[in-house]
C-alpha cells in the first residue's frame, strides 16, 4: 500500500466511534513479553485491556466482531517509559528562554535579547539550559555578562541540569541577607571573587535568588504541564516517573485527572520530606487514581549535586579542582529521617546521587534503614548512579537496589566527564553494562528537561555512546554499550517494574494495559541512526490514540 494512503487509512480509523473491542494489525509487533515476544495483531477491549496478542488471521476468527485498525508496515513497541523526568519543569522550560546548546556566554545574552523583547517592563528575565562546558574557556559566568545587557532587569538563568543558577546584579540586589563575605548555606555554594558574589549559586545556594522569583499561578502551571504532556505523547512516551512533585502541582494533577486531561501516566514522586509526603503519610500512603493515569507511591530525595557543577559528592577531591569535592545536599540524618518516614508510610524511596561518595552513603542508609528488607522487594531507587565506586556496585544487587539512569547523560558529559574525576573514577562512571552484568536492574530516561525528552535519543545513546553526530568512534567507554533489546527493556518492562507498574505496562501481553506506539522501523533491527529520525507514528493510552502524526 502507498505510504500516504496507508496513513490516510490509519487516520481514518482512529477517528472511526469506540467499539467494544478492537483489533489492531501490524508488520510486526514487539510484545516484550518472552512467552510470545512477535505478533503480528492485538486485541484490547474498550476499557484498554489487551485480551490477546498472536497472528493476525486467527485473532480475525477469535474476535469477528472487533473493529478493526490496520497499521500497514508500521512495527508497533509497549509504550515507552521515561523513568526520570520533570514534567512541570520541562513545561515551564517552554515558556522560558531556552538557552540549551549556546556556544558562549555572548550568544545566551543574544537569545535572551529576543525573548525579553515581548516581556512587560520590570518583569524577570528567566532561563534554561546554559551549560558553561560549551564554552571556549568552560568557566563559570559572571553577573557582569548579564549586567551590560540588562542592567535594571532582573535575570535569573538556570544551568543545565537544574543544579546551578546565574543572576545579575538587579537579581542579587533583592536578596535580603548580603552576598559578600565568606558564608556559605547548608548544601549549597555561592562563588565568589574576592568575597564578592560572581553571580552563580550552587544547588541549595539558588534558593537564595529563587524565591523572590513571582511563582506562577494555576493557569501557568497547567499551561505549563499541558505544553509539557503534548511534547512526551508526540516523541512516543505513554508515561513519565516526575522526579519531584510538590503536593500543590500534585493536586492540579489530580484535577486534571478527573477532568481526563492526562494523555499519558505520571508516577509522581514526592518533593522531599514536605507536604507532599506528610499528606501521603496521612492519607494512609501511596496515592493512585482510578484512572491509572496518575500515582504518588515515591519520594524524591537528594544525597548531592550535579557532576557538571562540581555539586556531585566525591570520596577524593575533583581532578579538575583539587581542594573539591562536591556538596552534600541534604545531611545523613535529614535523609535518614525522610527515609525511615517513607518506609514507616509504605512509599519507596528514590534518592538522587551523582558522586561516588554520595552512591556510597545512599546505599549505607537503605541497608540501615530497611535493616531485614533489605534484598527484598522493596524497589528502592538511586537515581543517576554516574559515578560509582567499583566495589559498590554489587551492593545494588544485594540490597535490591534500582539503578534508574540517563543514556544521554553519558554522551552529553562525555565531553568533559574525565576531567572532573579522571581516568582511573570515570571506569565507574555511566557503567550501564556494568550493571546489568552484575544483575542490577536498570530503569532508564532521560532527565527531561535537562536533555531532550525524545526517548529514541536515549536509545541511540544507550546503544552506540556516540553523540548525535556519530563521535567518537565506536563510542565512548563503548564496553558500556547495551544492546537495542536491552536499551528498550529499560524504557519499557523494566522502567515499568521500578514503578510497581509490571502487571499494568510496560509489555504487550494479555491483561496489561494497551499502551503502545507505532513507529516506521524496527528498533531491534534497524541502524540506530535511523532511530534519531523521529519515527513515531501514533502513540496510543488504554487503547486510544493519544498524538498521531499528521
Amino acid at each position: 500500500m502507498p505510504h500516504r494512503c496507508r496513513i490516510a487509512l490509519l487516520a481514518l480509523v482512529l477517528s472511526a466511534p469506540a467499539a467494544a473491542l478492537t483489533r489492531l494489525e501490524a508488520a510486526r509487533i514487539l510484545t516484550m513479553d518472552p512467552d510470545r515476544p512477535y505478533a503480528e495483531a492485538m486485541v484490547f477491549d474498550d476499557e484498554g485491556r489487551i485480551l490477546a496478542t498472536g497472528r493476525a488471521e486467527p485473532l480475525r476468527k477469535a474476535y469477528p466482531q472487533a473493529r478493526e485498525v490496520r497499521a500497514g508496515d508500521a512495527v508497533v513497541i509497549p509504550g515507552l517509559i521515561d523513568a526520570h523526568g520533570h514534567v512541570l519543569g520541562h513545561g515551564l522550560s517552554l515558556l522560558q528562554a531556552d538557552l540549551s546548546g549556546a556556544r558562549s556566554p555572548q550568544e545566551v545574552v543574544e537569545r535572551l535579547r529576543a525573548f525579553a523583547a515581548d516581556l512587560p517592563a520590570g518583569a524577570w528575565l528567566l532561563g534554561r539550559g546554559w551549560d558553561q562546558n560549551l564554552w571556549p574557556e568552560k568557566h563559570f559566568p559572571t553577573a557582569a555578562v548579564l549586567d551590560a545587557a540588562f542592567p535594571d532587569r532582573p535575570v535569573w538563568l538556570e544551568r543545565v541540569d537544574g543544579h546551578a543558577g546565574w543572576a545579575n546584579r538587579a537579581a542579587m540586589a533583592r536578596v535580603e541577607r548580603p552576598l559578600q563575605g565568606d558564608w556559605q548555606p547548608e548544601g549549597g555554594q555561592i562563588l565568589r571573587q574576592g568575597g564578592m558574589p560572581t553571580g552563580v549559586f550552587v544547588d541549595a545556594a539558588m534558593a537564595l535568588v529563587e524565591r523572590l522569583v513571582p511563582p506562577p499561578d494555576e493557569a501557568r502551571l497547567r499551561q505549563a504541564l499541558e505544553r509539557s504532556m503534548a511534547a512526551l505523547v508526540a516523541r512516543g512516551l505513554t508515561g513519565v516517573h516526575d522526579a519531584g512533585v510538590s503536593e500543590t502541582v500534585f493536586a492540579l494533577l489530580r484535577r486534571m485527572a478527573d477532568e481526563g486531561a492526562l494523555p499519558l501516566r505520571i508516577r509522581a514522586m514526592a518533593d522531599g520530606d514536605a507536604e507532599a509526603l506528610a499528606a501521603r503519610c496521612r492519607e494512609g500512603g501511596p496515592y493512585r487514581h482510578p484512572s491509572g493515569r496518575l500515582a504518588m507511591a515515591a519520594v524524591k530525595l537528594y544525597a548531592d549535586g550535579a557532576l557538571g557543577s562540581r555539586g556531585a559528592l566525591l570520596q577524593q577531591d575533583y581532578s579538575d579542582a583539587p581542594g573539591q569535592r562536591g556538596l552534600e545536599v541534604t545531611g545523613m540524618a535529614a535523609l535518614r529521617a525522610a527515609m525511615v518516614k517513607a518506609r514507616d508510610c509504605g512509599l519507596q524511596v528514590a534518592t538522587h546521587a551523582i558522586g561516588d561518595a554520595a552512591n556510597r552513603r545512599v546505599l549505607d542508609l537503605y541497608a540501615e534503614v530497611l535493616g531485614a528488607r533489605a534484598g527484598s522487594d522493596h524497589r528502592w531507587r538511586i537515581e543517576h548512579a554516574q559515578i560509582v565506586d567499583p566495589d559498590d556496585l554489587p551492593r545494588f544487587r544485594r540490597l535490591g537496589v534500582i539503578a534508574s539512569m540517563q543514556p544521554t547523560h553519558a554522551t552529553s558529559d562525555m565531553g568533559w566527564a574525565e576531567q572532573r574525576v579522571g581516568p582511573e573514577r570515570i571506569l565507574g562512571g555511566y557503567a550501564w553494562r556494568r550493571f546489568r552484568d552484575a544483575g542490577v536492574r536498570l530503569a532508564l530516561g532521560s532527565d527531561f528537561p535537562v536533555e531532550s525528552v525524545d526517548p529514541m535519543l536515549g536509545l541511540y545513546a544507550a546503544i552506540t555512546r556516540q553523540s548525535t553526530s556519530g563521535e567518537p568512534e565506536g563510542g565512548w567507554m563503548p564496553q558500556e554499550k547495551l544492546t537495542a533489546f536491552e536499551a528498550l527493556r529499560g524504557f519499557t518492562v523494566d522502567a515499568a517494574w521500578a514503578a510497581f507498574d509490571e502487571n499494568e505496562v510496560g509489555a504487550l501481553r494479555p491483561g496489561l494495559r494497551a499502551d503502545f506506539v507505532l513507529l516506521d522501523l524496527d528498533p531491534l533491527r534497524a541502524e540506530p541512526t535511523a532511530l534519531l529520525r523521529h519515527p513515531v507514528r501514533a502513540t496510543w493510552v488504554d487503547g486510544r490514540p493519544v498524538w498521531q502524526r499528521p
